[in-house]
């Protein structure tokens, strides 16, 4: 086990306790704006104004950092994983907003985390850099794919929002590994696509938990930023796996998607909502089965 393998993997872990905790700020705050968040623009002007957005956006920029110093040392599958441990922290944090999951998700969260476990075991070397103009090229299309279906997309479920906020986070994260030095053409491309993915996925992912209890949305969205930079990292990257690990590391992949699956039913999420009062106009309110914020 060498340094750099501690060293990515303690990143890696940091960036998910941030990751976790935010997504319960997340919620609150945007909760709390006026109006819905499908209008990126407006969405990002309200955002800017309030001071919990501003945090959560400070502590996932600290967060992203430690992200890469991951990414850059591990294999993209790992960091990945390592940092999707944000789950069970989003699931704990999440009774702050008055969330509560039943015993059948605390069942997925447990599944998700054996996958993320077997994920990390399984891993080998990570792949190196890519520098060429046809990455950077790639990434943009991903990244304007992503914009479009976005657009269009707006008035998904929570859930199927928390995908395509996963995808974003995925881009992101594949993006990066073409960022290096010394700095050319195409290193600048892609490491503006990293910036343009990782808008995409904070708007997403709010309008995700806008319409949906947190588990629900947070649950695909770490399948999806954990499993396609998995496939990407291993069959285009050089990603490499440990000699004969490769059920492992397929049956993580397996696992952890079934068991974001099963977290993303909202119906099992307990989200009571507490009656407004003159002395609380700022609560924030919960989603649940039964109770949908109106806009």
């Amino acid at each position: 086990m060498t340094s750099g393998f501690v060293l990515g993997i303690a990143a890696a872990l940091v960036a998910a306790l941030l990751f976790g905790l935010g997504a319960v700020v997340q919620a609150h705050a945007v909760r709390r704006l006026d109006g819905s968040p499908t209008n990126l623009r407006a969405f990002l002007v309200s955002s800017a104004r309030d001071p919990w957005t501003v945090g959560v956006v400070v502590a996932y920029l600290v967060g992203f950092v430690l992200h890469a110093v991951a990414i850059w040392l591990l294999p993209l599958y790992l960091a990945q994983a390592a940092v999707a441990m944000s789950l069970p922290v989003t699931a704990i944090a999440s009774t702050v907003v008055h969330e509560r999951l039943t015993p059948m998700h605390w069942w997925a969260v447990a599944v998700v985390v054996v996958g993320l476990v077997l994920l990390s075991v399984g891993s080998g070397d990570p792949g190196a850099l890519v520098v060429h103009v046809w990455f950077a090229v790639a990434v943009w299309a991903g990244a304007i794919a992503l914009a479009l279906a976005g657009w269009r997309g707006t008035g998904l479920s929570g859930s199927s929002l928390g995908w395509l906020g996963g995808l974003g986070y995925a881009g992101s994260a594949i993006a990066v590994r073409g960022v290096g030095t010394p700095v050319t053409v195409a290193i600048v491309v892609a490491a503006a696509a990293v910036a343009v993915y990782g808008v995409l996925a904070f708007w997403l992912y709010s309008i995700a938990l806008d319409r949906a209890p947190v588990s629900a949305s947070t649950a695909p969205l770490i399948v999806g930023e954990t499993f396609v930079p998995a496939v990407i990292g291993v069959l285009l990257l050089g990603d490499g796996v440990r000699p004969g690990w490769w059920p492992a590391v397929v049956a993580g992949l397996v696992l952890s998607t079934a068991g974001a699956i099963l977290l993303s039913n909202e119906d099992g999420v307990r989200s009571p909502v507490a009656e407004e009062t003159p002395s609380s106009p700022d609560r924030a309110p919960r989603p649940g089965p039964r109770s949908r914020r109106s806009s």
